[in-house]
C-alpha cells in the first residue's frame, strides 16, 4: 500500500514494523472526531481561499459519506494505512478522487491527533460527569430514606460513635461530588483547540483557527504550536481524576463487601448483582463489588503508564505519544463500566436496619456521649475521659452495656451522674444531639440533602 508519507522512501515498510507501527486497532474509536475535525478544517480552507470553495464542499460531502459508511458497517479499516487519520483520508480520496488529497493542506497528523483526542475527551468527560451526577442523585434518594436508620460509625474498623446510614451515604456523595468537580475542571483545560499547530511550527498558510474552534465548539485555541502538538496534560489529569473515582468506588465496595458478610450482616445483595460458588451451594458472593475494587488498580496503572510515557519526551511530537491512547481509552472504559454497574447494585441492595441499629447500640459507641454528659455537669474533659474509661472497663468485666449499668454503680464512679444519664446516652439522643452542620443529626442531614439537591439542580460548569 502506498504511504501518504512515502515520497522520501525507496523501500517498503517491513511487515513486522507495519504491524508494530499501526494504531488502527485502538484509535479507530476516534473516527467520528477525526471526520468532524476534517470537515471543519476543509470548510476553513475553502473560506480562507487556501483551496477552491467548490473543492472544499466536495471534501465535506465526501467526509459525510465516509462517516455514513463507517457507522453503517461498510468500512474495513486497513492496518497498512497505519492509523484512523490516514484510513479516513484514503477512504475519502477513493470516494472523491484528487480533491481528497487537498484535505491535508496546512495540517499535520500531529495537530490532527491532538485535536481528535481533545474532542473525544470532551465528550467522555461530559458522559462520565453525567454518570457521577446520577450516582449522587441515587445516594441522596437512599439517604433520604434512611435519615433515622442508626448504624455504628467506625475508626480503625472498630465501633466508634453512632451515626445514621444517611450520614454515611452522604460521605460518599461528597466524594463523588468532588470527582465531578475535578472532571469539570479537567474539561476546561481540555477545551482548547490545537489544530493549526502543524507538525510543530504552525504553517505558512493564512489559517482562521478561531473559525475552526467555533465550528468544533472549543472555548479557546492553543497559544504555542510546540505545546499544542505535544501537550497531554489533559489526559494525565483525566486519568488522575479517574483514579480517584476508582478509589472512591473501591472504598465503597470494600464496605459493601464487609457489610454483606455474616459477621456484619448489614446488607443483603440482590441476586442479580451477586454470584455463587461452583463447590459451596450456600455461598452468595459480592463479586460485582469485588471486581470494581479490583479494577481500581487497572486505572492506577493507566495513570502511571501515561506519566512514564511523558516524563522523558523532548519537544515537540514523538512517536511515544501513540502510547497515550490505549491507557486513556482503558481508563475511560473501566470507569464507565464500573459506574454503570455500581449504581443499580447500590439501588437494589437491602439494608438490614435492625441489625445496623443493634450494632450501633453495641461496642460502647455512646461512651463519648457519657463523657460529654459529665463535662456539661462541670467535670474537665480529660478527667471525664478517664472516668468513662473506667466505667467501660467495669462493664466489659460484667458483660453489660452502659445502658444496663445501674445508677448506684454509676454514682460510685462519679457523684455527678443522675437519672437523666440514661436519656443522654440513648443512641437516638446521641445522634440527635450532633446538630453541628455536617453532623449526623436528622436536621443536619436534611439540610445537607437539601443543599446537595440544590447543587445537582444547578447547571454544570
Amino acid at each position: 500500500m502506498t504511504k501518504l508519507w512515502g515520497g522520501r522512501f525507496q523501500k517498503e515498510t517491513d511487515r513486522l514494523v507495519e504491524d508494530f507501527h499501526s494504531s488502527i486497532s485502538f484509535d479507530r474509536r476516534l473516527y467520528k472526531y477525526d471526520i468532524l475535525g476534517s470537515i471543519a478544517h476543509a470548510r476553513m480552507l475553502g473560506r480562507a481561499g487556501i483551496i477552491e470553495p467548490e473543492q472544499a464542499g466536495e471534501i465535506v460531502r465526501g467526509l459525510e459519506e465516509v462517516l455514513d459508511d463507517i457507522e453503517a458497517g461498510r468500512v474495513e479499516f486497513s492496518v497498512g494505512a497505519e492509523d484512523i487519520h490516514m484510513n479516513i483520508e484514503q477512504l475519502l480520496t477513493a470516494k472523491i478522487g484528487e480533491a481528497g488529497k487537498k484535505l491535508h493542506t496546512a495540517r499535520s497528523r500531529n495537530d490532527q491527533v491532538a485535536l481528535d483526542i481533545r474532542m473525544y475527551m470532551k465528550a467522555e468527560l461530559d458522559e462520565i460527569g453525567g454518570m457521577l451526577r446520577d450516582l449522587q442523585s441515587t445516594l441522596l434518594d437512599l439517604a433520604e430514606r434512611h435519615i433515622d436508620t442508626f448504624m455504628p460509625g467506625y475508626t480503625h474498623l472498630q465501633r466508634a460513635q453512632p451515626v445514621t446510614l444517611a450520614h454515611h451515604l452522604l460521605a460518599y456523595y461528597q466524594m463523588f461530588r468532588r470527582d465531578e468537580e475535578r472532571l469539570a475542571d479537567c474539561r476546561r483545560r481540555t477545551d482548547v483547540m490545537p489544530l493549526g499547530s502543524g507538525a510543530l511550527a504552525g504553517t505558512t498558510f493564512p489559517l482562521d483557527r478561531e473559525y475552526v474552534a467555533r465550528q468544533l465548539d472549543f472555548a479557546a485555541i492553543t497559544e504555542n504550536s510546540l505545546d499544542g502538538v505535544s501537550d497531554r496534560d489533559f489526559a494525565v489529569e483525566f486519568t488522575a481524576a479517574a483514579s480517584l473515582i476508582m478509589v472512591h468506588l473501591s472504598r465503597f465496595c470494600e464496605e459493601i463487601i464487609l457489610w454483606a458478610s455474616a459477621e456484619f450482616a448489614f446488607v443483603e445483595m440482590d441476586d442479580a448483582y451477586s454470584t455463587g460458588s461452583s463447590m459451596m451451594p450456600q455461598k452468595k458472593n459480592p463479586d460485582v463489588a469485588e471486581l470494581i475494587r479490583g479494577k481500581a488498580g487497572r486505572v492506577f496503572g493507566d495513570l502511571l503508564a501515561l506519566l512514564t510515557t511523558l516524563k522523558g519526551l523532548p519537544l515537540a511530537y514523538n512517536k511515544d505519544l501513540q502510547e497515550d491512547k490505549e491507557a486513556l481509552f482503558d481508563a475511560v472504559d473501566t470507569v464507565k463500566k464500573c459506574l454503570l454497574v455500581f449504581k443499580p447494585m447500590l439501588e437494589t441492595m437491602r439494608f438490614k436496619e435492625d441489625r445496623m441499629a443493634a450494632a450501633a447500640r453495641g461496642g460502647f459507641t455512646n461512651a463519648t456521649d457519657l463523657a460529654d454528659y459529665l463535662v456539661r455537669r462541670g467535670m474537665p474533659f480529660r478527667e471525664a475521659h478517664e472516668v468513662v474509661g473506667k466505667i467501660v472497663y467495669y462493664c466489659l468485666e460484667k458483660n453489660i452495656t452502659l445502658e444496663e449499668l445501674d445508677l448506684a454503680r454509676y454514682k460510685q464512679f462519679s457523684s455527678l451522674v443522675d437519672e437523666d444519664v440514661y436519656e443522654a446516652i440513648g443512641i437516638g439522643r446521641c445522634v440527635e444531639a450532633r446538630r453541628v452542620p455536617g453532623g449526623p443529626a436528622p436536621e443536619a442531614v436534611r439540610e445537607a440533602i437539601r443543599k446537595a439537591r440544590q447543587r445537582l439542580g444547578a447547571p454544570r460548569g
